[in-house]
């Protein structure tokens, strides 16, 4: 489960990251920067939904505040 959570986050940042490359290299001139920000926030997404099914099955379980 934590692999797939690592997984995911590098995934975000890496679609954040190409999205920052995009914009300096294009000048605003193409739509790859929208692209990649609409993948992150996607892959966003899709992160939380698959905690809230992990939590709903019981493949984790919440820890509390200590």
């Amino acid at each position: 489960m934590k692999f797939f959570v690592a997984i995911a986050f590098i995934l975000i940042l890496a679609s954040l990251g190409s999205a920052l490359v995009f914009l300096m290299r294009d000048k605003g001139k193409s739509n790859r920067t929208v692209q990649a920000l609409a993948l992150r926030v996607g892959f966003s997404i899709a992160l939380f939904i698959f905690i809230l099914i992990a939590n709903y099955l019981g493949w984790i379980q919440p820890t509390g505040l200590r």
